[in-house]
């Protein structure tokens, strides 16, 4: 089983950016596509990002794309969610999590996730 541990959320301007980390612990993190999923109170959770631990590809939902970047290092366990141009709407907990199936079009299956970070984005 993987274990996540979210860190580098806070509190920004409009604007700011912000980059969230991810270790993961397990001997088959590279066996797994990771991504980023957020919930913001009252609301649905939202797929973020994903990226397909095989081909490397990787998607984004249309209210983040141009703004945020996702990248993994197998090596290190480890993937990470760069958020420029952070808008208010953005605010929300982040999780990071294992992902079933990811590639440029669509994602599903959030299998494993981590207690989340807090971002905050003010206006």
């Amino acid at each position: 089983e993987v274990q996540l541990v979210e860190s580098g959320g806070g509190s920004v301007q409009a604007g700011g950016s912000l980059r969230l980390s991810c270790v993961a612990s397990g001997p088959t993190f590279g066996n797994y596509h990771m991504g980023w999923f957020r919930q913001a109170p009252g609301k649905e959770r939202e797929g973020v990002a994903c990226i397909n631990s095989r081909d490397g590809s990787i998607r984004y939902a249309d209210s983040v794309k141009g703004r945020f970047t996702i990248s993994s290092d197998n090596a290190k366990n480890t993937v990470s969610l760069q958020m420029n141009g952070l808008k208010p709407e953005d605010t929300a907990t982040y999780f990071c999590t294992t992902v079933s199936f990811c590639s440029s079009d669509i994602s599903y299956g959030w299998d494993y996730w981590g207690k989340g970070t807090l971002v905050t984005v003010s206006s």
